[in-house]
């Protein structure tokens, strides 16, 4: 099974060196520990088992390190940043783990974008030696990219030349959309495999600054002064330590503190039970300091971001996540009301982005997502955004119960309108609506309300309001016609569904990745025995099948509509 938490005492690729407000992070990858047999990791080539430890390493920043404002991202091979993603783990991996592999890496940038964007930590990469495919993806993630002009190291995306697949799983929306490379330059740019070095990184705009080796130092020191300076929720005098999640992993489930979940993989769902906080989780801002990573914000958040990206990886085959809830609403409405509260202090600014972050994967997964709304449910504040982030939500209707029920109930609060936009820079409730401004000023009057299923329903927060009577068979038969359709069908349905309206950097980068790459990923020119992929590094020259069978159109329309997850 692989997991995704670590110990800083066991990282095999990186050496973290934190100097006041700036942290270091040195690539220095250890060939033989791939996370998986049969390929080395040469010239600072990256695996999952690589980004797994910078996610863990930049989480750790985040939380145990409020004094660092920067993070900045080099080598400690010589002449060396990165060659990028592995190709011998890329060639000999089943198409389900490159997509998966990819995804991972891609929210891993996507979180430096968003901490930069948060008012949080910001990132540069000083690009010392040569920088290719991948390695220049996590330079272009970056908010500024610094490059030592010494004659030999270039920043490249030679994909097409070398290996027949698209350059980067989201280096060409980052160099178009982000960093506004003219398009004749990025075709140029990516059909060369030899790369681009110096003045004319510079003047194409794929990198922001060159220095000479003896003044690249003073570069990097002068930027990190000036960037620091933007920084604008990074004030915090001590941190706290993200402690080792209380996990037990069994062949029916796995459970936590905060959630638990249950696989059958014979019906091919998860239900997956969040369990909401408690009169003790109610606190001022200085406990919650004092608390640290046990207070229940935090702890939920952890718990099924690991839950998540524990179900992507190892198990494929189940398709629908079910989520139920047991606690108090009072409860998690005043403790979402300690994050609106406190959204100006270092920490409470950390932990939203870490649930907004969190559930932006739960977005991204291509799993069917049901919420089940019953007597003991406490979806408001912070959970109500599993009702709006659910392909369907069905909640109990008590209104004709015979021993009079009131419950159950779901409340909105401010969060639920802003701090944990989707990718595509929207609240899950404004995507909903479709950002319908008069709708949304209609929900906001609600904020703090107590909504039974009937009135949750006449609102439109809520698809389906059985009574108790048809409850059980409701659901039951939902989630069984559900399992049996086509997955490729329901993740080409969800992701249309999901993300309506605008098209964001972070939404073209996931609809190029599953879509695009998913594509290419399957074509022979790329994945067959005389593919680019399984020939590299023989000697041997690909040969492709060179009918252009698809159109560019077709392309566009798996980009922004069909696969997006």
């Amino acid at each position: 099974m692989i997991t995704f938490d670590r110990n800083p005492e066991n990282y095999k690729h990186w050496k973290v060196v934190i100097e006041e407000h700036k942290a270091t992070l040195f690539l220095d990858v250890s060939e033989k520990d791939g996370i998986k047999p049969g390929y080395d990791l040469k010239l600072n080539s990256y695996d999952l088992g690589v980004d797994i430890e910078l996610n863990d390493i930049v989480q750790r920043l985040r939380f145990e390190h409020p004094k660092v404002k920067v993070v900045v991202i080099t080598s400690s091979q010589e002449k060396n940043f990165s060659a990028g993603a592995n190709i011998y783990m890329l060639g000999q991996s089943e198409h389900t783990w490159k997509v998966n592999f990819c995804k991972f890496t891609n929210e891993t940038r996507n979180g430096f974008e968003d901490s930069s964007e948060s008012g949080s930590i910001k990132f540069i990469a000083a690009v010392n030696g040569i920088c290719a495919g991948g390695g220049y993806e996590v330079a272009l993630a970056c908010d500024e990219i610094l490059l030592i002009d010494d004659r030999s190291s270039t920043v490249s995306l030679p994909e097409v030349p070398l290996l027949g697949v698209l350059p980067g799983t989201g280096g060409v929306t980052r160099l178009i959309d982000k960093r506004k490379v003219r398009k004749d330059l990025a075709d140029i740019f990516c059909t060369n495999a030899d790369g681009v070095r110096g003045k004319k990184a510079v003047d194409w705009k794929l990198v922001d600054y060159i220095a000479p080796p003896s003044k690249f130092n003073d570069l990097i020191d002068e930027r990190v002064s000036k960037v620091s300076s933007t920084v604008k929720l990074r004030d915090g005098k001590e941190g706290i330590k993200l402690k080792s999640l209380n996990r037990n992993i069994t062949n029916e489930g796995i459970q936590y503190d905060t959630v638990k979940a249950e696989i059958n993989r014979d019906s091919r769902i998860a239900n997956i039970h969040i369990i909401g906080p408690t009169a003790e989780d109610v606190i001022n801002i200085i406990d919650v300091q004092k608390i640290g990573s046990n207070w229940w914000p935090i702890k939920f958040a952890r718990e099924l971001e690991d839950l998540i990206l524990l179900l992507r990886t190892n198990e494929l085959e189940v398709g629908v996540l079910t989520f139920t809830s047991e606690g108090n609403t009072d409860h998690i409405m005043n403790v979402t009301s300690i994050i609106e509260d406190n959204a100006n202090n270092w920490l409470i600014n950390e932990i939203t982005g870490l649930l907004r972050r969190t559930l932006s994967r739960l977005d991204l997964s291509s799993r069917s997502i049901f919420t089940i709304v019953d007597n003991d449910s406490c979806f408001s504040g912070i959970l109500a955004e599993l009702l709006f982030s659910a392909d369907r939500t069905y909640m109990l209707n008590n209104a004709m119960s015979p021993e009079g029920k009131e419950g159950p109930f779901i409340a909105i609060s401010k969060i639920n309108f802003s701090s944990l936009e989707m990718v595509n820079g929207l609240s899950r409730l404004a995507t909903r609506f479709n950002n319908d401004e008069l709708k949304l000023d209609l929900l906001r009057k609600l904020i703090g309300d107590k909504l039974n299923a009937e009135k949750a329903f006449m609102e439109e927060l809520i698809t389906v309001i059985p009574d108790d009577l048809d409850w059980s068979d409701e659901i039951r038969l939902s989630v069984e016609e559900r399992t049996s359709f086509s997955p490729d069908a329901l993740t080409g349905l969800e992701a249309n569904l999901r993300f309506p309206g605008k098209e964001t950097c972070e939404t073209k980068i996931f609809g190029r990745l599953t879509a695009w790459q998913n594509w290419i990923f399957n074509r022979p020119n790329a994945v067959s025995e005389k593919g680019a992929l399984k020939l590299f590094g023989t000697g041997s020259r690909a040969k492709f099948d060179n009918k252009r069978a698809v159109s560019y159109t077709h392309l566009r329309a798996h980009e922004t509509r069909e696969d997006r997850v």
